[in-house]
């Protein structure tokens, strides 16, 4: 007698499917939501407006002062920028600030170079100009007791004006006068000859 082939009940496994997804949906239910992450802002720059500055289009000197009789103290190449603080009084020179100088500030003339940016540049006296070196001379007292000999100055010549040169002057001489010849004692000769004519052409013919 065969007995019959039994396959054992699959209704408590899948209870216990149902109750571990179950679980984990109310596990879910149960934490927070996520909060979703806010972006960060970025600050914004601001620029600032640039104050005024020059630009170099070719090389061009810098001096001391506001005038070529200044000391040149350095030079600038095509392309460099530098910032202007101030003018000449006349607004023919800009001063720069230009580091490792007396005072880190110099000059450039202004018609070679090209002011950019924005403001005013206030006038700028100028520094005092430099003192002309002085040749040293010799103290006639001191010259005396060392027996030094003193140069004498040389004078220049003094420059005496030619006198002009007289200009000879041409007075034109009066036209001749001729003597007047009557035209009455011209015709009396004529007549005289006419008649001495024929004298000697009568007598020939005799």
């Amino acid at each position: 007698m065969t007995r019959p082939l039994r396959f054992p009940s699959r209704a408590p496994t899948l209870g216990i499917v149902l109750a571990i997804a179950g679980g984990l949906l109310a596990l879910a239910a149960t934490r927070p939501a996520p909060v979703a992450q806010q972006p960060t802002p970025v600050p914004t720059v601001t620029s600032t407006p640039t104050g005024p500055f020059i630009l170099v289009p070719e090389q061009v000197n810098v001096r001391s002062g506001p005038g070529t009789n200044y000391d040149l103290i350095g030079v600038l190449i095509s392309g460099q920028t530098a910032p202007a603080v101030g003018r000449s009084p006349g607004g023919e020179w800009i001063q720069i600030v230009y580091p490792g100088v007396p005072g880190n500030v110099a000059w450039v003339y202004a018609p070679l170079v090209r002011l950019q940016g924005q403001g005013v540049l206030p006038v700028v006296e100028p520094p005092p100009t430099p003192t002309p070196q002085v040749t040293a001379t010799i103290d006639p007292t001191l010259a005396a007791q060392f027996n030094l000999p003193l140069q004498e100055p040389t004078r220049l010549p003094t420059y005496t004006p030619v006198a002009p040169e007289p200009v000879p002057t041409f007075t034109p001489a009066p036209p001749a006068q001729t003597a007047a010849f009557p035209p009455a004692l011209a015709i009396l000769g004529l007549l005289a000859l006419g008649a001495f004519g024929l004298v000697i052409s009568f007598l020939r013919g005799t």
